[in-house]
């Protein structure tokens, strides 16, 4: 190996033991490629840019890959996607409503990934297409989110009537993301019979996936809480089944204790779900017992309120809720986006942090735009 194929920082005497050396580039824009003659330059295809009649009649169509890039679409805060997002969403609302929506939540460590695995690939048995709209927390310092929840469903992902779509909380409270009804229709037009929207892991009072959905179920793991810890207001009182995982093992008796205390204590709260009376299960994602009971009670649930008219009562409430939280979203954005607030905001904030006015007035004075 001469001298001149040597890197920089190789001492002089060095011989044949360093294995890298430094080869002369090519004028001829050679790609690389060993036993490749051709001097072309090999460029990836440009994506081709979709129109709204495009991302409409693909998801209507069912390709994949056109639904994940209209998601990607609705979920984008640009401003110049807003609008063409909203026509797609327009286009598509007559093909929406006819899938069953279920919202599963659940502290941190609870099983959510697993239980969806193990029950949706029950699902696909049955040829049911299902899409899972999976939201991990978003990092409240970098911003960022390690979209992981789908590594979790290695089986599901695989399966051509399933269809996964992790999504970062963005910051949202109540453990789901900012776009999460919307993505929830477009799978609904793409003609997905059943849609689970897994929630971040959540708190007692991080409940706005209820507000989404048609069955509420909430998974807790043994030694979670006690019969008083039921009867807290909060996520319990919203759920329409509760559901104690990882029910194997040693861990069995522990799990129908943990069953019989919710049980109790769902005696004392009111059904959130006119006609229906919230069951205790246990289960075992990991074995598989115990989970296709819970689809025959969810199947038993929707028959229910179907027939009382309650899902088309709860439909109509959830769609005047979303639009009053759009309307409290928007404003707030303007607000805050007005040029005299801008200019008040920072003056307001460092006499808060020196002590000479209290925060109440500091408020006060933003919304009477006020010095």
């Amino acid at each position: 190996m001469s001298n001149k194929n040597k890197p920089e920082w190789a001492p002089k005497n060095a011989g044949k033991e360093f294995a890298t050396t430094v080869v002369k580039g090519k004028e001829s824009q050679h790609d690389g490629v060993p036993g490749n003659t051709s001097t072309r330059t090999r460029k990836a295809p440009a994506k081709r840019k979709l129109s709204i009649e495009n991302y409409v009649n693909g998801v209507l169509a069912h390709d994949r890959t056109i639904l994940a890039q209209t998601i990607t679409l609705i979920e984008s805060n640009s401003e110049k996607h807003f609008e063409m997002g909203q026509e797609v969403l327009r286009q598509l609302l007559p093909h929406t409503g006819k899938s069953l929506r279920i919202g599963i939540t659940g502290v941190p460590g609870a099983g959510k990934s697993s239980f969806i695995e193990t029950l949706g690939c029950q699902l696909m048995k049955e040829d049911l297409h299902l899409a899972v709209l999976a939201v991990d927390p978003s990092s409240s310092l970098s911003k960022g989110s390690v979209l992981g929840d789908k590594t979790r469903m290695e089986m599901l992902s695989r399966h051509q009537n399933c269809f996964i779509r992790p999504s970062p909380s963005g910051g949202k409270l109540g453990g789901v993301t900012r776009k999460t009804r919307e993505t929830t229709l477009i799978c609904e037009a793409a003609g997905f019979d059943v849609i689970f929207i897994e929630t971040v892991g959540v708190g007692q009072n991080e409940i706005t996936v209820r507000s989404m959905v048609d069955f509420f179920l909430l998974l807790k793991i043994a030694g979670a809480g006690d019969e008083l810890q039921g009867i807290k207001k909060g996520v319990i009182e919203l759920a329409d089944a509760i559901l104690i995982n990882k029910a194997d093992g040693d861990n069995i008796k522990r799990a129908e204790i943990a069953k019989r205390d919710f049980a109790n204590a769902l005696h004392y709260l009111k059904s959130p779900t006119k006609g229906w009376t919230p069951e205790t299960h246990t289960c075992s994602a990991l074995t598989g017992d115990g989970i296709y009971p819970v689809w025959e009670m969810i199947k038993r649930f929707e028959e229910n309120v179907r027939k009382s008219g309650v899902f088309e009562e709860r439909r109509n409430q959830q769609n005047l809720g979303w639009v009053h939280d759009l309307v409290s979203e928007r404003l707030l954005n303007v607000f805050y986006a007005d040029p005299l607030i801008k200019a008040m905001l920072p003056q307001l904030e460092k006499n808060v942090i020196n002590g000479k006015i209290p925060p109440t007035q500091a408020a006060w004075k933003l919304l009477n735009r006020e010095l």
